[in-house]
């Protein structure tokens, strides 16, 4: 599970690397005088401690309780200004940032054309860069130090400084405006989901027509085409059209494989572009390019080049990790998929500090769904508990929805049905308490209920009868995401033939070559 320590300093202390915590003695060392060798004194008991405990800290008597907030807001301080004084000098943000405070202590120093010759140069690195956001500042304090009149520099620099100003802040308000509609997209995915009738496609559909109508992609450059292809995406998504979601998904992806150095100036962007290009390939069974992109990806992390520090690593091990587990899913090859798992516990806790909840149970949800797959039933169940009781947060409902349901089909395989009508009761009225109550799921319910009243010559009868019942289902744009989570229809062939679901599944996958 998850760290939850609340104190700040402390899990900021315990996210650094050993060369950080180095890099920072060395520095406090420089700082070090008889009035201040406390904030050092705190830095080391909370870098020994476990977890976070004040008593600790008080016991040791470097300083009194009323005085701790303002030492540990010191220590904090001092521990980013370490970092900041040791970041990496390939990070092209960090260079821009540095040269503009450079030229600011020029100006300030009155050296006004040594300030605007620095200016200069890192506008044109700003804008190889894509950094339209930076230029535009850039552009400002360069009409600042002009507009006073103590440079006399050539004629038509203020046009030239007019011009370029009115451009990048047209093409800055095209980024946020898209960006802006990504970002409202995604929380109406949050809040709502996906969409479960025709009128709530329709109202989507006329929300992201009304924002996106007046934009003309021929005119983007790639900052702006990033977000056209991210807004694209999470309106596809919402309406269930996986097809777009691949497409713009895609579009996403071989922006950045055109424009290599993006890659590693962006990584964060292009590792969630390639998940949600797996995530589309997936929903859309495309089971070569799946894996060509799986590959792909790994690869070009693998690069040298590639950026590292916990926030990527930790994406890394998220994305990469989730589709390599849907790759075997999608494949049915449960049995060699494994050895995977026990080294997703070890990162999960690796990553602790850095994972949410919620993908630590989409993780067991899988987990659980490789092992139904392998027939371990209670290794399955295990698993499914672990999301079933997690009571400490709100997570994505069709997830516990699911979790339940394979829940109820796993102990209907242990031939565990002694119990199963106060199971099936405790689900429905979960369904109906979390209002994500569709017909896939109310059939699932009606099924595994019927089955008790069955004889035992009568069961093949109702495997079939609801085999063609959910294969109508799946043909439903609001319904067929249900069989993604959930392939009820292998599990009902597999009854069916007396075959194993994995080799269901796999033969499916071989017929479906694409």
């Amino acid at each position: 599970m998850a760290n939850h320590q609340k104190d700040f300093l402390f899990v900021l202390i315990k996210s650094l690397s050993k060369s950080e915590k180095r890099q920072f003695k060395i520095f406090a060392s420089r700082l070090e005088t008889s009035s201040n060798t406390k904030f050092i004194e705190l830095f080391n008991i909370l870098d020994k401690s476990e977890v976070y405990d004040e008593k600790i800290i008080l016991k040791s008597g470097i300083i009194k309780k009323v005085q701790l907030s303002n030492l540990k807001h010191y220590l904090y301080k001092q521990i980013l200004v370490s970092i900041r004084l040791n970041i990496p000098s390939q990070n092209i943000r960090y260079q821009l940032r540095e040269q503009i405070d450079f030229a600011t202590i020029l100006y300030n120093k009155g050296l006004y054309k040594q300030s605007l010759k620095i200016l200069d140069k890192t506008k044109i690195l700003a804008l190889e860069n894509d950094e339209k956001y930076m230029a535009f500042e850039i552009v400002e304090f360069e009409k600042l130090i002009e507009s006073q009149y103590i440079t006399r520099s050539i004629q038509g620099r203020a046009d030239e400084l007019v011009i370029q100003a009115k451009e990048l802040n047209y093409r800055n308000t095209i980024s946020s405006k898209l960006s802006n509609l990504s970002l409202q997209l995604y929380g109406i995915m949050l809040k709502t989901g996906y969409v479960k009738s025709d009128e709530e496609y329709q109202y989507i559909d006329d929300y992201f027509n009304k924002h996106i109508s007046k934009f003309d992609e021929e005119k983007f450059g790639f900052r702006e085409k990033y977000w056209f292809y991210n807004a694209n995406l999470w309106r596809s998504f919402l309406v269930q059209d996986f097809l777009g979601s691949y497409k713009y998904a895609y579009k996403w992806v071989t922006l950045f494989y055109d424009n290599p150095n993006m890659i590693f100036l962006n990584p964060v962007f292009f590792i969630k572009g390639n998940h949600y290009l797996l995530e589309s390939l997936f929903m859309l069974k495309y089971k070569s390019k799946f894996k060509k992109y799986l590959l792909l990806l790994e690869k070009t992390i693998a690069d040298p080049r590639f950026p590292v520090n916990d926030n990527i690593a930790s994406l890394s091990f998220l994305y990469l990790y989730n589709n390599k587990l849907n790759y075997h899913i999608l494949e049915g090859s449960f049995d060699e998929s494994e050895y995977l798992i026990p080294e997703i516990l070890e990162k999960i806790k690796l990553h602790s500090e850095h994972l949410d909840e919620h993908h630590e149970m989409m993780f067991y949800y899988k987990i659980a769904c490789i092992y139904f797959g392998t027939e371990k039933y209670a290794e399955s169940i295990y698993y499914l508990e672990k999301i079933i009781n997690n009571k400490n947060l709100i997570m994505r409902e069709d997830l516990m929805c699911f979790a339940r349901l394979l829940y109820l089909i796993v102990h209907y395989e242990m031939g565990k049905d002694f119990n199963l009508e106060s199971q099936l009761k405790s689900t429905y009225k979960f369904l109906l308490k979390m209002n994500d109550l569709q017909e896939v799921q109310k059939e699932i319910i009606r099924f595994l209920k019927n089955l008790n009243t069955l004889y035992p010559g009568d069961i093949k009868k109702e495997f079939i009868k609801m085999r063609e019942r959910f294969i109508e289902l799946e043909k439903n744009t609001y319904e067929k995401r249900a069989f993604l989570y959930l392939d009820i229809i292998s599990w009902l062939e597999s009854k069916i033939e007396n075959r194993r679901i994995s080799d269901i599944i796999r033969d499916k996958a071989k017929l479906n070559n694409r």
